[in-house]
């Protein structure tokens, strides 16, 4: 049984788990259909067929990746209730397909533009694993190690920690998490919140939905097309959330391989298959005519890859074929670059969920079961990627804080660049410590762990989106969910006095003061700058000048870095594949570092320079508001087909915040004001009383364009006040549910924070 609140959020009911998990494929498919399609075909390299050549840099990453094959492998290693609880999923998005979600306006919108129907398939028993594979295949460390190898090569090696090695080189928008104990809430139980970061992708990439059966009663938030609740859930006796743990969780080579002659290939329907390289040469890495064997060089030396060769069906364009190399490290990922000798390199990456065969289903059934905190961080025990810190609460009163996922045990110095697959070898997942007890509050967002135990990765999100939520909560002192905004919107720009401190004295702001600087500068209009951001509060608001003076000051920045010739190579072309150009691109990676890039000695001799300038160049901005170009950019797939109606094109609220607040609205410095990437989902979990608890997305429930669900809730998280979850429809209110077997409340220590104790030091944040 499917119902739905006055937002359209589906309330799913059955029988039993299997009946259920039908339900829930099925009101997954009426309501993200489109969205569900796409995914799918991500994880099978299809897309292209249905969308056509925008699909195609996708497409070829999905299959050197190898996805499908690691979400099929997957699904036969399931236990058996997990692969039956994922075939009844399958069973019911199948039906819901076919009643409702063929019937998206995507796909009639498509059929029109390329002048032909495209069918589409029956949906494999193993798609919802390859959803979660596509989730989480390109979130984890690897592009990062790519782009430090991109510096190493081009820039050299000096320059990789100060654009790729530290905690103010990442981008800050990460996610946010934290919990607080029942001894410090007006009712005595815990109560944990967030908001997990991520692209804005329209329709959302979390769908709200409540879960009930003979076994148990859940609300959260899930990932369309996978069944069950995986990243933020309320059992009505337990609640979770994770953050990214930023670890280094994935394994990158650089490869040696060879060619090895074999037997002609036929020529592909319709003759050759189009060549994929960059400028025009052909990629070695794709079939042009003759099938080839490769052998990868290892430590044992030079052993047999495996190859699997497609190809790409491209909607409005020819087929494209591709080579899948893998060698006994890991899938091959990147174009081949061709070496002097005849041989080639390229990197290839280790995936826990391929070597292990395993995407984490196993812990899916044991979440939506879960009836204590300790219940949730032994279900994570089954959880692979990506690695994730974890806030576990319940009824009883005890928070738990966790690391959990899979991650290599390599030294910190063997996670700052790949790994010469010629010598390396790969080695065994370290080990998990044991869940942390929580007594006060503990925060996760993404800065790095105060516990080497868990300091798993490379670099990590700056520590400001941590210290100001541990700030806000110590000052705020809230007592429920219902006293959270403030937090979640709270939009004081992170390492405010870092930048500030860049600014010259009183006695030295003009032009002239540097041989870098503009000698055409308007000399008043800087001062009348320079002051504006002396005086601006340091908050990112929608309405805010000075933010908009600080923007442009911080973009002026970046063009005038880009612009150095010493760092003029790194805007060469990489040899990793087009589906890698985000993470590679200059400018974005320098906003990334600021303003720490600023402060390393390799830019000693020329910040004063650069600080003048760009003031020069903030300056000459006309007087504005950060709202006026700071607006929210949805990303719809059309958005990338050329002829396609985008469907979020009048979505494009101001916004207050920045990629450093707490309330995450990242944009790229010096390349766009627009937010494409932060808060995509809101939550707020009591444990006292689960309907009080609050959820809200970004868009709605439903993924129609034409549906009033489609974007009702908007309005809600442009203000960072999500809505109360309130009773399931037609379901009578339900606290813990019913309260029955819960433990008396315990009293709220001390009242109203008068003889608080002093902020707790930093919980170590472990996940």
């Amino acid at each position: 049984m499917i119902a739905r609140d006055e937002r359209g959020i589906p309330y799913v009911r059955g029988a039993d788990v299997f009946e259920l998990a039908a339900a829930q494929g099925e009101a997954a498919a009426h309501d993200r259909g489109w969205q569900i399609e796409v995914d799918r075909r991500r994880a099978e390299g299809t897309l292209s067929a249905l969308i056509g050549p925008a699909g195609l840099e996708w497409d070829v990453f999905a299959r050197r990746a190898r996805l499908d094959d690691t979400a099929r492998r997957g699904f036969a290693s399931l236990g058996d209730e997990d692969r039956a609880f994922v075939r009844s999923y399958v069973d019911g998005m199948r039906r819901g397909m076919r009643e409702v979600g063929v019937s998206a306006p995507e796909f009639a919108d498509l059929d029109a533009l390329f002048g032909e129907r495209a069918p589409l398939d029956e949906w494999p028993e193993h798609a919802p694993l390859g959803i979660l594979h596509v989730a989480h295949a390109l979130f984890s460390s690897f592009p990062s190690l790519l782009f430090a190898e991109h510096v190493a090569r081009t820039l050299g090696d000096e320059w990789v920690d100060a654009l790729a090695g530290g905690d103010d080189v990442e981008p800050a928008s990460g996610s946010n998490a934290w919990a607080v104990h029942g001894s410090l809430t007006a009712s005595g139980f815990p109560m944990l919140a967030g908001d997990p970061h991520r692209l804005f992708e329209l329709p959302g990439v979390y769908q709200q939905v409540g879960l009930a059966c003979d076994e148990f009663d859940v609300i959260g938030l899930a990932f369309p097309g996978v069944p069950g609740i995986a990243h933020f859930g309320h059992t009505g006796h337990a609640a979770w959330g994770i953050t990214n743990a930023l670890a280094h969780g994935v394994d990158v080579f650089r490869e040696r391989l060879r060619p090895v002659t074999a037997a002609p290939a036929p020529a592909g329907r319709g003759g050759a298959p189009a060549p994929a390289g960059r400028g025009g040469a052909p990629a070695p890495s794709r079939d042009q005519g003759g099938h080839h064997a490769y052998e990868a060089l290892g430590p044992d030396g030079w052993h047999a890859a495996s190859v699997v060769r497609s190809t790409i069906g491209v909607r409005g364009g020819g087929p494209v074929a591709v080579e899948a190399i893998e060698t006994e490290r890991g899938t091959v990922i990147t174009d081949l670059t061709p070496l002097p000798d005849g041989e080639f390199e390229a990197w290839s990456v280790r995936m826990p969920a391929r070597s292990d065969r395993d995407l984490g289903f196993a812990a899916l059934l044991p979440l939506l079961r879960a009836r204590s905190a300790a219940d949730v961080v032994a279900a994570f025990d089954r959880w692979v990627d990506p690695v994730n810190r974890l806030l576990a609460a319940d009824r009883a009163g005890a928070v738990l804080s966790a690391t959990v996922g899979r991650a290599p045990d390599r030294a910190r110095a063997e996670r700052r660049l790949p790994l010469d697959g010629r010598v390396a070898r790969p080695v065994a997942d370290r080990r998990m410590p044991q869940a942390v007890v929580v007594d006060t509050v503990a925060v996760d967002a993404n800065e790095r762990p105060t516990n080497p135990d868990v300091d798993l990765g490379r670099a990590y999100a700056p520590p400001h989106r941590d210290h100001r939520i541990r700030d806000l909560v110590d000052e705020r002192r809230p007592g429920g969910v219902d006293e959270l905004a403030p937090i979640w919107g709270d939009v004081r720009l992170g390492g405010l006095d870092d930048w500030l401190a860049l600014l010259p004295g009183e006695g030295d702001a003009g032009p002239g003061a540097g041989p870098s600087a503009d000698a055409d500068a308007d000399v008043p209009a800087v001062r009348r700058a320079l002051d504006e951001l002396r005086a601006w509060n340091g908050e990112m608001q929608a309405d805010s000048p000075g933010a908009a003076r600080f923007a442009a000051f911080r973009e002026a920045l970046v063009a005038g870095i880009a612009a150095l010739p010493e760092l003029e190579r790194l805007h060469d072309p990489h040899p990793f594949g087009a589906i890698f150009d985000p993470w590679m691109g200059a400018r974005g990676r320098i906003a990334a570092a600021l303003p720490g890039l600023l402060h390393s000695p390799l830019l000693a001799g020329c910040r004063d320079g650069l600080v003048r300038d760009a003031l020069a160049g903030a300056a000459a901005r006309p007087p504005e508001a950060w709202g006026d170009e700071h607006r929210l950019l949805p990303l719809h797939v059309f958005a990338d087909v050329p002829g396609a109606d985008d469907p979020g094109r009048n979505l494009d609220a101001p916004l207050a915040g920045d990629g450093e607040t707490v309330r995450s609205t990242g944009s790229t410095p010096g390349v766009t004001r627009r937010s494409w990437r932060g808060s995509v989902a809101r939550w707020a979990w009591d444990l006292g009383e689960r309907d009080r608890s609050r959820w809200g997305v970004p868009f709605g429930a439903s993924g129609d364009p034409a549906s009033p669900h489609f974007a009702d809730q908007l309005a809600e998280w442009v203000a960072a006040d999500p809505p109360c979850v309130g009773p399931a429809p037609g379901v009578p209110s339900a606290g813990s549910r019913d309260g029955a077997g819960a433990p008396p409340r315990p009293a709220r220590t001390p009242a109203d924070g008068a003889d608080a104790p002093p902020r707790p030091a930093p919980t170590p944040p472990v996940e």
